[in-house]
């Protein structure tokens, strides 16, 4: 017997239709390489998002076809969002910070035929165009006027192609399982690897993220995503935000920038800000630096990599801010979990509260976790057991695109997603390594991630990252390699005595090393192969 409900498809396009209707005139910010604040509602946005969608339809395109964007986090981009995959295309999100080969290999793999570009990687292609023969149509996102000069063949002006479209194009019906975006890994080991997102995936994922022990998000808000649209589908913001209505403030390129991020959150008095532990530790310094506290913001989301506690207290004691942890990947869409408190968190004291909020969180309903040991067997939910962290769900990739097998899934519908972790039994899941980042000391493994947690909480150490490096005794011994900040006076011996007592004797680093800079990956996460490169040759002290 089945329900006797209606069928409406889980689609972008209803979610566009959705915040059409209902939040119509909900403001807009954006910073673009033309207009440093340019203005203008859902409404205006999704009417824009048709006639490209129509102006596509004119370029040959056909269904399913790869459309690509090279951009940042700006109103032109939020339309292609909607534009391509509503009118029956596949949004693939390009990383622009990727190298260049990673680049070719990406378009070429997913076999785009357009691409559109800010005007700031215009060079990039000009240098790669050679190299990307399936791409038929480049657009520059720009109007006329603030076009660049290129030598890219053919290359079209999006705002003329824009308004070559018509007002009235008549959106397909989709199947909410169509493909709908596609987005890259960051391929720091092999190639790249394509996940291919459907309508249904990402509308759930939307719900679930907008829930209150997620994001939290309504219509009263205003919402900066600092992570990148390019990357992972900007955390589900794009859809999530115009779902519930809340005002989006989109900061463009420069989302790096402390004093244009700070101008933002104050003038237009945002809610909710999202992005990684680099970019927080950065607004932080400059707000210290300019001696200004944050008025509107009430909390932020931190993921892409564990966000140290001292940053956490610095936005809650000086701003009043609440800053939660998360933790996804690319193959998540990429929500997995939050570290939303439970009943009872008011009352733990200042330690295990600390203790808690170190933690990436609990899954929404809709993604399940399980932590296995080498041999597959599952492992206690005590928060003491760790081991490769496996999750499966609504919104999870089953599949590589174009990837016949992986052993990233398994025959039970789980995927291995390469992390370390511990589940406790309030169901916090606590990352405490990649797999291939664990430091294997005498047969038992050390945290890399919780030593840098520790380091980084000195009040001199502006950055810090562990490697494991080769010892005669023990196969590996952890190294501390750390950025102090300026004029700081630090030693070896300051900061182990920092650190003594915090974590256990024998997970003690055997050195600590003192650096300008620590790489990053194109995500702005530490680049550990990178490290290991650098420190190749490196021998610990007798």
């Amino acid at each position: 017997m089945r329900g006797l409900m209606m069928d409406s498809a889980l689609t972008i396009t209803s979610i566009m239709r959705h915040a059409d209707s209902q939040h119509s005139g909900r403001e807009i910010l954006s910073v673009t390489h033309d207009n440093a604040r340019h203005r203008y509602t859902y409404g205006d946005a999704f009417r824009r998002a048709r006639q490209l969608a129509s102006a596509l339809s004119g370029l040959g395109l056909d269904s399913f076809d790869r459309v690509a964007t090279l951009a940042w986090n700006d109103h032109r981009h939020f339309e292609l969002y909607y534009a391509i995959s509503c009118a029956g295309y596949v949004c693939h999100t390009v990383n622009p910070r990727l190298f260049a080969e990673q680049i070719v290999f990406i378009v070429n793999h997913a076999e785009d035929r357009c691409l559109f570009l800010d005007p700031m990687f215009v060079p990039l292609i000009e240098d790669i165009i050679d190299r990307v023969k399936g791409v038929e149509h480049f657009v520059v996102l720009s109007d006329r006027k603030h076009m660049p000069e290129t030598s890219i063949p053919g290359a079209l002006c999006y705002e003329e192609l824009l308004d070559s479209g018509e007002a009235d194009f008549e959106w397909p019906d989709l199947d909410e399982n169509a493909a709908s975006s596609l987005c890259y890994t960051s391929g720091t080991t092999g190639n790249p690897k394509g996940v291919l997102y459907s309508h249904r995936s990402n509308v759930l994922h939307s719900y679930a993220s907008a829930l209150p022990d997620t994001m939290s998000l309504s219509a009263s808000d205003c919402v900066l995503p600092v992570v990148p649209m390019f990357h992972a589908n900007a955390w589900g913001l794009n859809y999530s935000v115009p779902m519930v209505g809340a005002k989006f403030v989109l900061p463009g390129p420069m989302a790096a920038d402390p004093a244009t991020l700070v101008e933002l959150l104050e003038n237009e008095q945002v809610s909710i800000a999202a992005g990684v532990p680099t970019v927080w530790l950065g607004l932080l310094q400059h707000l210290e630096n300019e001696g200004r506290t944050l008025s509107s913001l009430n909390r932020t989301l931190v993921g892409g990599a564990a966000c140290p506690l001292s940053i956490m207290d610095e936005f809650r004691e000086k701003h009043g801010v609440d800053t939660y942890h998360a933790w996804g990947m690319t193959e998540t869409s990429p929500l997995g979990t939050v570290c939303a408190p439970k009943d009872g968190f008011e009352n733990l004291g200042h330690d295990e509260q600390q203790h808690v909020r170190a933690k990436q969180g609990r899954p929404p309903y809709g993604v399940e976790l399980k932590v296995v040991n080498d041999g597959g067997e599952l492992q206690p939910t005590d928060g003491k057991a760790f081991g490769a962290l496996k999750v499966r769900g609504s919104w999870i990739a089953d599949a590589y695109y174009k990837l016949d097998e992986s052993d990233a899934f398994d025959e039970h519908g789980w995927f291995d997603t390469g992390d370390v972790a511990t589940i406790d039994n309030d169901g916090y899941m606590q990352i405490t390594d990649r797999t291939k980042d664990v430091i294997k000391s005498g047969g038992e493994w050390i945290s890399s991630i919780e030593l840098e947690n520790v380091a980084v909480a000195h009040p001199d150490v502006t950055e810090a990252a562990v490697i494991g490096v080769p010892h005669e005794k023990w196969t590996e011994r952890p190294v501390l390699i750390v950025v102090p900040a300026a004029d700081a006076d630090l030693s070896r011996d300051t900061v182990l005595e920092f650190m003594d007592g915090k974590v256990a004797k024998w997970w003690m680093p055997d050195d600590v090393v003192f650096v300008e800079e620590i790489p990053h990956t194109a995500t702005g996460k530490v680049s550990k192969l990178r490290l290991r490169e650098q420190f190749h040759d490196y021998q610990l002290p007798a």
